[in-house]
């Protein structure tokens, strides 16, 4: 769809290896002096090489940190175990007994809203039969006005 650039051929380039030139290193002197700590314990040796460009990079290698020995811990005495154990479990069964009396109470005002519920329900449907206009359908209305009575019993 597009027409493709074009592109110069490509160009060899000669390719210059430069080998860096090491410095020797200064001497040094060792003189006697006074027990200061230092780190690290020794002097390392410096090594400066000159690079192509004619900069100068001086450094030294240096050994990874050893870690510092572990010291010992000094030992807890079983008093202070008990005692911290103790306190744990203390709290343990003081949090669990607030949380069972949570939860009873919330228990409690469940049951109470079901019960309330449940005779809400109920006192409706009774109202409901009570009130209602509709005709009896499958009951018997007696008028007692127009009954005789017999022997105990109604007739019509």
């Amino acid at each position: 769809m597009y027409p493709e650039p074009s592109r110069p051929a490509p160009v060899e380039r000669a390719v210059e290896v430069h080998q860096p030139t090491p410095v020797q290193p200064a001497l040094v002197v060792h003189q006697a002096a006074p027990m200061v700590p230092m780190q690290p314990g020794h002097i390392p040796t410096v090594a400066s090489i000159v690079l192509p460009d004619g900069r100068v990079v001086t450094g030294y290698a240096m050994s990874p940190a050893q870690p510092e020995p572990l010291v010992a811990k000094p030992p807890v005495s079983r008093a202070a175990v008990n005692v911290a154990l103790g306190g744990v479990g203390f709290l343990a069964v003081c949090g669990g007994l607030l949380l069972l009396t949570t939860f009873i109470t919330a228990l409690t005002a469940l049951i109470t809203q079901l019960i309330t519920l449940a005779a809400v329900i109920f006192g409706g449907w009774i109202a409901v039969q009570v009130f209602s206009t509709r005709g009896h359908g499958g009951g018997t209305t007696v008028n007692i006005r127009k009954a005789v009575i017999k022997r105990n019993r109604f007739y019509q």
